[in-house]
């Protein structure tokens, strides 16, 4: 069942149900369940709920009690595996700030030109904290951009870039505001979105600071991709003819993903993972990375097609939810 939420609706302390970091629902639940609109969502929501209620105050997402554990800093598969992964979740969230630029520019109404302000704040903070987790795993600054070039150069290439590319000709050079919406809620984030939740439950018995990061950052993509559907679902009511044109983008959209190395981008981190698992895996304990599932149990093939299916889920009901099914 939708929950729906306007401004000033289910709130506590004037921060809403759905930003704070302690009752937020998980990014699966929350991206299948929770329909907000651009004017709920507006300046002034983002600035009473982000800061103190999805960040609580820290620019990361981070709790000051939770530390980064010494096996982190160690070098090894896990350590390898993290800073991997945050490598190309910073270059991924950089990307999609300057594209959602383009939406900001285009936009045309006050409500939808606000939300893409604060949702391109929201991307460039996730690239801000994913980079600032390789600090504090022991990159040096100097050398930053160099060891995620190292970590994550050859697949932002193979797959981010043509990704942005097929963004840029919608948003940029064909300034299509709706279809850029498409783009950016089913075939980006739609996608990214079911990697992000199992990157939080799996990092969680290892690293408690990144699982943080990962969490405070799913809750702004459960704002994103239900504001993303509402402003296309009501294009679309009010258009019916754009149908078949949407359709289409979305199908090409889906026909690019498909050619894309996806798959053996993130059974390569898993396999990783796997690796760093077995070495630790007394910290993984009897923890469950999903009801009924202990991580420990789990193999790298299980975790990627899990991943697989949620992102599937994710995309067909919020296609559903926009009339495009």
């Amino acid at each position: 069942m939708t929950t729906s939420l306007a401004r000033g609706q289910n709130t506590l302390a004037g921060v809403p149900v759905e930003a704070d970091r302690h009752r937020a629902p998980g990014l699966l639940d929350g991206a299948l369940n929770t329909e907000l609109t651009p004017e709920g969502c507006d300046l002034g929501y983002w600035f009473r709920a982000v800061p103190d209620g999805t960040l609580g105050g820290d620019a990361m997402g981070r709790s000051p009690d939770v530390t980064v554990p010494d096996h982190m800093l160690r070098h090894g598969p896990l350590r390898q595996a993290v800073m991997q992964e945050l490598a190309f979740r910073s270059m991924a969230e950089e990307k999609a700030a300057r594209a959602i630029s383009h939406l900001v520019a285009c936009a045309p109404d006050l409500a939808g030109m606000d939300f893409f302000t604060t949702q391109l704040m929201d991307e460039a903070r996730h690239a801000y904290a994913f980079r600032g987790h390789l600090l504090e795993l022991g990159t040096p600054g100097d050398r930053l951009e160099a060891v995620m070039e190292e970590l994550a150069g050859p697949d932002r290439d193979a797959i981010l870039t043509p990704l942005e590319e097929f963004g840029l000709d919608v948003l940029r050079d064909g300034r299509d505001y709706i279809g850029g919406v498409v783009t950016l809620t089913v075939l980006v984030e739609g996608v990214l979105a079911p990697t992000a939740e199992l990157s939080e439950r799996k990092w969680l018995p290892f690293d408690p600071a990144a699982a943080q990061i990962e969490r405070a950052a799913g809750i702004d993509e459960i704002r994103h991709l239900s504001v993303g559907t509402t402003i296309v679902r009501r294009h679309l009511r009010r258009h019916p003819e754009e149908l078949d044109r949407i359709r289409e983008l979305v199908a090409s959209g889906t026909e690019l993903w498909s050619r894309l190395p996806v798959q053996e981008l993130t059974f390569r981190r898993e396999q990783l993972y796997q690796q760093g698992l077995e070495q630790h895996r007394d910290l993984a304990g009897d923890y469950e990375v999903w009801p009924g599932r202990r991580l420990a149990d789990t193999t790298a093939e299980e975790r990627m097609l899990t991943a697989a299916a949620w992102a599937r889920t994710t995309q067909q009901a919020r296609l559903a939810e926009m009339g495009l099914a």
